[in-house]
């Protein structure tokens, strides 16, 4: 009897510069399990045909990235409450029946890199701050709730879409001016940075860091540089930091482990590999 070789990948436009096939192919290689996983480019008007297709082929499942990931939810079968929550899916497991399941494992890779960067983190130690509210920030927001920080300071270059946020999401945010971002940072003991300032060819995240906490856990999802200009200037001021690489790859082990039914470990040598 043939042995399977599923199949799994991502799926995005443009696609090229994904790590997500360093990654998963890493963890096969060293769990020594038979199979693979593709880059796909895909546009927009094909997607629903693709993901239909894909289960004949022999796939079991997909990551989903931009400009895709709010478009799926409307193609799935199935969706995961946390990714009806976000708004997002960027995991797909395709059931033998054909039929799509989606979910969001950013927040969980968000909050398992958090964990691991800062194993003494405490969720309850004070208010969160946050710059930024797009997807990821949604994804973060969502999985800071479940973690159980009870305020989250949220700022945003144009108002309105942290704004909306707070509506959909409760009291527990509270809005600040872009301008005054850098108040929060007196009474944060938590600051996540979930735009893409401070990545290459970015501009840099111009917030006044004067008010940062000695004692606050500082993370940026950025990490093209691995040390930000706002993890470095952080780190400098004695707090601890946790770089952007690891939600990348903490949010690959939930799929991962549908798909191939091992479940991978998040360590020193993968993050060498992923950066090669």
């Amino acid at each position: 009897m043939t042995q399977p070789f599923p199949l799994a990948g991502v799926i995005g436009n443009p696609i090229g510069q994904s790590k997500s096939p360093r990654l998963h192919r890493h963890w096969l290689t060293r769990y020594g399990i038979r199979g693979d996983y593709v880059p796909m480019q895909v546009e927009e008007a094909d997607l629903e045909t693709v993901l239909r297709t894909l289960p004949k082929m022999g796939f079991v499942g997909a990551n989903v990235t931009l400009p895709h990931k709010v478009s799926v939810l409307s193609i799935a079968d199935r969706v995961t409450d946390r990714a009806i929550l976000i708004g997002a899916a960027n995991t797909l497991i395709f059931r033998e029946d054909g039929t799509i399941h989606a979910d969001n494992t950013d927040g969980y890779g968000f909050i398992s890199n958090l964990k691991q960067g800062a194993p003494d983190w405490d969720p309850k130690a004070g208010p969160t701050a946050v710059f930024g509210a797009g997807g990821a920030a949604r994804a973060i927001i969502v999985a800071l709730a479940q973690e159980g920080v009870d305020e989250i300071l949220l700022s945003n270059r144009t108002r309105p879409k942290a704004e909306a946020l707070r509506a959909e999401f409760g009291p527990r945010i509270q809005v600040v001016d872009w301008v005054q971002a850098g108040n929060m940072l007196e009474e944060a003991t938590t600051v996540v940075n979930t735009t893409s300032l401070g990545m290459a060819g970015q501009p840099e995240l111009r917030v006044p860091l004067d008010g940062l906490r000695s004692d606050a856990v500082v993370t940026d999802i950025v990490y093209a540089p691995l040390r930000t200009q706002l993890l470095q200037s952080a780190a400098e001021k004695g707090c601890i930091t946790v770089d952007g690489l690891g939600m990348l790859l903490h949010q690959g082990v939930p799929g991962f482990e549908r798909w191939f039914g091992h479940r991978p470990v998040v360590d020193d040598e993968l993050r060498k590999a992923v950066l090669g």
